[in-house]
């Protein structure tokens, strides 16, 4: 594996930081940290640390004075960043996210609560450039979901669908998909001749699939790369889709049913007001809304709010996952908007996660044939095994939320 990381694509990874004294509190962290764990993690020294015996996960730590100086300069970025810049790996016959995985089911722990009381000292709180204002909101979205629709097209399965799936026994990926998507349609009563709108089109499979039921379909989306391949693939399918590329609050016109799978997420807690009011006025009597939603327990949600992350700096600047509770109360506060119906899915995210993880391993060299280098791999790797291992756990969900006003 080559650690050569391009500067100018990769600002601030290809230095390590200096910080002597955070680097040596990081150590201690680390060392008391996984004390505990069923893990392995081993030095070039021959030095082994955590509860794990020989056939435990092993987190091979090839630079230990550069990988306890990125977690000393910052303790929730910079393991990720470690990750990517080569400074520790897993080891033979370990899988990324079975390693990460007893380090999620103890996430909140990890750190001794003497020094969880100081995280507001040290957390880095959200980047003001980063708000989901709607010219921020289509900067965030540009930075991920157009990097490349073929970067995508190498790990979906052909619906190109990228949210948790919902398997049954002897589904794949697409089939599972395909389930997922009628269980939104089925929750907002779509159906012939229903006016639905879709908030996030992705590229498109949600909404062939309720043009297919005979719904008259808007959806919408800012991103251009999405758009492109969505519309196409509209034209291929024979199905008659308005694609309009706004932003949900620009959105006039009246709806029999809503529908949003994974949007929330990328909303921001500032404008979640906004968000679910918007789809309060433009919901018409009767209808019905159907979200799919990454969600985490509602305390979790209070302690992380207001701090920056490895997800949020490379992979969803702007991110923000919401607990059930908080969806619940911004709905009471701002809507006349209730929850009627709730489907979890985690356990199928982890899964799905795991298939897409796989299906970008094997297909690297057409990724890395079109200019995506070894640092975006070990980032992506790292993305798609820390998510599994969450899901895995149960430290974050996700749930299909099904909302009408009561009466």
């Amino acid at each position: 594996m080559s650690d050569t990381i391009q500067a100018a694509r990769w600002p601030g990874l290809a230095r390590t930081p200096r910080t002597p004294l955070k680097a040596r509190i990081a150590k201690s962290i680390v060392k008391g940290a996984v004390r505990g764990l069923p893990v392995r993690l081993t030095f070039p020294d021959g030095t082994v640390w955590g509860a794990g015996g020989p056939d435990s996960p092993e987190m091979a730590v090839r630079r230990p004075q550069a990988f306890f100086a990125r977690l000393g300069a910052d303790t929730k970025i910079g393991f990720g960043e470690a990750y990517m810049a080569g400074d520790w790996t897993t080891g033979d016959g370990t899988d990324l996210a079975d390693l990460l995985t007893p380090f999620a089911a103890r996430l909140t722990t990890l750190v001794p609560p003497s020094l969880q009381k100081l995280r507001g000292l040290v957390d880095v709180r959200l980047p003001h450039h980063e708000r989901n204002s709607i010219e921020g909101s289509r900067s965030n979205i540009e930075r991920h979901y157009d990097l490349s629709n073929e970067l995508f097209a190498e790990f979906l399965d052909p619906s190109m669908t990228y949210s948790s799936a919902w398997f049954e026994e002897g589904d794949d990926l697409q089939a599972a998909q395909e389930r997922k998507i009628d269980g939104i349609l089925d929750q907002a009563g779509v159906t012939e001749g229903t006016r639905m709108l879709e908030i996030g089109s992705g590229w498109g499979a949600l909404a062939i699939r309720a043009a297919r039921r005979g719904a008259k379909v808007t959806t919408i989306t800012i991103s251009q790369e999405q758009a492109a391949l969505a519309r196409e693939r509209f034209a291929e399918a024979g199905v008659d889709v308005d694609l309009q590329l706004v932003d949900y609050r620009e959105v006039g016109g009246e709806y029999d049913a809503i529908v949003s799978v994974e949007m929330i997420e990328a909303v921001g807690e500032e404008y979640w007001p906004v968000y679910f009011a918007t789809i309060d006025r433009l919901l018409a009597p009767g209808g019905a809304v159907s979200i799919q939603a990454i969600t985490m327990a509602d305390h979790r949600y209070r302690t992380t709010r207001n701090s920056y992350g490895w997800i949020q700096k490379y992979i969803f600047p702007g991110g923000l996952i919401p607990s059930e509770e908080a969806i619940d109360r911004t709905l009471a506060e701002h809507t006349r908007l209730a929850v009627t119906d709730r489907r979890p899915l985690g356990r199928h995210y982890a899964r799905t996660l795991r298939e897409w993880r796989e299906a970008f391993d094997a297909h690297w060299p057409a990724v890395n044939a079109q200019g995506f280098d070894e640092t975006f791999r070990r980032m992506w790797d790292f993305y798609l095994a820390y998510c599994e291992a969450g899901f895995g756990v149960g430290y974050l969900d996700v749930v299909q939320l099904q909302m009408r006003r009561p009466g």
